[in-house]
């Protein structure tokens, strides 16, 4: 079967940035059949032009004037159940050890992470479409040195392709990034509770039925992988 991976990520300088007040790095990704993202694409468009809301769907939009439409659309996410899904992994920068673990090197640190995002939810015998949001590298071939990493630690399954994408090209794209936005204002306390960002985060806890933190390995919905960098026991 054929899945489609859509990906972004919050901070992502914050392994070398030492003004930055926020800790916590995000990776998002969202999971679904390749055969469902025209349907899901068209939902998306309908939920937008019931709001009226034009541009791109993204965290750093959110506003009062917006909150209705994020609130139809972060619900109409959590009602489709299993058939779309969330993955992100939250990264301590304070447990990040660049020099011992990552040559120095923020680039390659950050991308060992992505792999870690994509690596644990490839099933055997499947065939997957990763999509991530463009950033220019200093390196340029990371993206197919992650596709070549996940090709050998997957064996029985297929990484077709690993991709960039602009997000004003992709709803997918813009959907991760709402979605991993959330989850880092949550971990970095970033946003007031009477805030709009704030009743968001409010929202998806009680569609949840649970406050946004780490879950097991096996959460398929709304999985947050909150990975110890410090060692210790399992």
């Amino acid at each position: 079967m054929d899945f489609d991976v859509y990906c972004d990520e919050s901070h992502p300088d914050l392994l070398i940035s030492q003004s930055s007040k926020a800790r916590y790095m995000v990776i998002g990704s969202i999971w679904l059949k390749t055969e469902k993202r025209t349907v899901f694409k068209t939902e998306i468009k309908q939920i937008k032009n019931k709001h009226m809301v034009g541009g791109e769907l993204k965290w750093g939009k959110v506003s009062y004037s917006r909150l209705k439409f994020y609130e139809e659309f972060l619900t109409w996410f959590l009602n489709k159940n299993h058939d779309l899904r969330f993955r992100a992994i939250v990264i301590d920068r304070k447990q990040v050890n660049l020099l011992h673990y990552h040559n120095n090197d923020q680039e390659l640190g950050f991308y060992k992470f992505y792999y870690q995002v994509l690596h644990h939810w490839i099933s055997d015998f499947n065939c997957y479409h990763v999509f991530c949001d463009f950033k220019v590298n200093r390196q340029k071939d990371r993206l197919q040195t992650l596709k070549k990493c996940l090709d050998n630690t997957n064996l029985s399954a297929s990484v077709a392709n690993v991709q960039a994408v602009r997000a004003q090209e992709s709803v997918l794209i813009q959907m991760a990034d709402f979605l991993t936005g959330l989850v880092s204002a949550k971990y970095n306390q970033s946003c007031l509770q009477n805030s709009p960002k704030g009743e968001l985060i409010q929202k998806c806890e009680q569609l949840l039925g649970k406050s946004i933190g780490a879950t097991g390995p096996s959460e398929p919905k709304f999985n947050v992988f909150e990975i110890n960098l410090k060692g210790g026991w399992r």
